[in-house]
């Protein structure tokens, strides 16, 4: 298809993966034939089973042929784009604007942290080149905004209120790689932060939200893209089929050498969180809490560290090839989290170690990052024990399958206002019913019914978090 000379041509395949990730789904170009490209540009968006990445080019050069069109699943190892090289020296004066943009979107304290990226080698794991999300974001932004329910929705759910208009204050440095992340303007954003100073909560509320509400967020369906055709492809057919890929495919797979890999025992208490819930308007508003994501979630994912601690055995993992039980004397804190590419459970690497605050920053960390989409597939690994937020769709509880790997999951139901007997009398009180699965192998009835009711105490008896901690 083309007249280029062997010598001349360059073809840039599929990066190794790793992982155990074999395959990526190209979702879209950003270059087309007879474009020039320079080293650590952007040419396509690919999704992987786990995240979905942005792959720079290594060269210079001008593009001569694209091997597959957007939607096609292709092998690691094999040719994506054809590219000449020779000419590429005009290259730079080509893509002049992405490079020169972005800091003038950002704070001008981190020019020099953008040239550091482009001379890595291009991945599927992890984030890829930092450079290309905040060359694309602006462009993308627009297309992925989330109608006004779904930021009540997200507003609602992770505990914050947009902010109000106030002078640009000043940030630090990982907030503002944060807003970089984002696409933000760190210019147009309002602190809320002590001394005007722009918080990572500030920078959530000016992102542009889209579909994705991580933490087992109900979607808004007609964002999300991998979900079925929508009504207007209906056209009377009976039936509609859905190709199976990417995160669906592999979750799947996950989910079923678990169920019947692991025996499944699910245990259940329904609990007082009056006190609780009470708390956590206490912490939103804490001087020490200010800017960070507080809500229920929060405390529930404490109270699970520290039934964790008080009763380490459930901390484990089964090794079949060397039949032996594995003892983690860590915890990595996994979040179920509902996205438009499926669900995913990325976890909070060393959560045994953190403070609340602590805890509450890297809660909004994951879930800013799941709503981008860009969770990084090492974020997904490791993790030892999970929560699954079902209760955020109005259900009373489920019976939560293991994520594998891993000894226990403990699911959230619906908390509810509903009469309860309380100091000898009915009152109307918040309630939610706990449920607790784990690897019978790992834990016995004895054990899983110790961590279950050690949470259950202290979402009754908050307090509990200083005396057990």
């Amino acid at each position: 298809m083309t007249t280029m000379t062997e010598a001349s041509v360059h073809e840039f395949k599929m990066p190794d993966v790793g992982e155990g990730l074999t395959e990526a789904e190209i979702l879209k170009w950003y270059v087309q034939p007879g474009d020039t490209v320079t080293d650590g540009q952007v040419v396509c968006e690919v999704e992987t089973a786990k995240a979905a990445v942005e792959l720079p080019i290594p060269y210079d050069g001008v593009v001569r042929e694209l091997r597959f069109p957007e939607g096609t699943t292709v092998d690691v190892g094999t040719s994506i784009i054809a590219v000449e090289v020779g000419g590429g020296a005009q290259a730079p004066a080509e893509q002049p604007q992405a490079p020169a943009a972005q800091p003038q979107t950002q704070a001008p304290a981190e020019p020099a942290e953008e040239p550091k990226p482009e001379g890595r080698q291009p991945v599927l794991v992890g984030y890829g080149v930092s450079t290309s999300s905040t060359k694309r974001r602006p462009r993308k932004g627009p297309e992925v905004a989330a109608p006004a329910p779904a930021q009540a929705i997200q507003a609602e759910l992770n505990g914050h209120a947009p902010a109000v208009d106030r002078p640009r204050p000043l940030a630090k440095p990982p907030v503002r790689k944060l807003a970089k992340d984002l696409g933000v303007d760190l210019a147009a954003i309002t602190p809320s932060g002590p001394d005007g100073v722009i918080t990572r909560e500030d920078v959530h509320a000016a992102a542009t939200p889209v579909a994705a509400v991580p933490e087992t967020v109900a979607q808004a369906p007609a964002a999300a893209r991998p979900a079925p055709a929508p009504v207007a492809a209906y056209d009377g057919a009976r039936e509609t089929r859905v190709p199976v890929k990417g995160v669906r495919k592999a979750t799947a797979a996950a989910m079923v050498g678990s169920a019947f890999t692991a025996p499944h025992v699910t245990e259940f208490v329904t609990v007082d969180v009056t006190r609780t819930m009470k708390l956590v308007e206490e912490l939103k508003q804490d001087k020490e809490m200010q800017g960070l994501r507080v809500n229920p979630l929060l405390l529930i994912a404490k109270a699970l560290l520290v039934a964790v601690k008080r009763n380490p055995d459930v901390n484990a993992s089964w090794d079949e090839a060397n039949q032996e039980i594995v003892l983690k004397h860590y915890v990595n804190l996994g979040i179920a989290a509902a996205t438009p590419r499926g669900l995913i459970v990325p976890n909070i690497k060393d959560a045994h170690d953190k403070t609340l605050p602590q805890l509450a920053e890297a809660l909004g960390e994951l879930v800013s990052t799941a709503r981008e989409g860009k969770t990084s597939p090492a974020a997904m690994q490791g993790g030892t024990v999970t929560i699954t937020n079902v209760g955020v769709f109005g259900v009373d509880t489920g019976t939560p399958i293991l994520n594998p790997g891993e000894s226990a999951i403990l699911a959230i139901g619906a908390i509810k206002l509903q009469p309860w007997v309380h100091k000898g009398k009915v009152k109307p009180r918040q309630v939610t019913t706990l449920a607790l699965s784990f690897d019978h192998r790992l834990v016995d009835g004895e054990l899983g019914s110790k961590v279950l009711a050690d949470v259950a105490a202290i979402l009754e008896q908050p307090k509990r978090l200083i005396t057990w901690a």
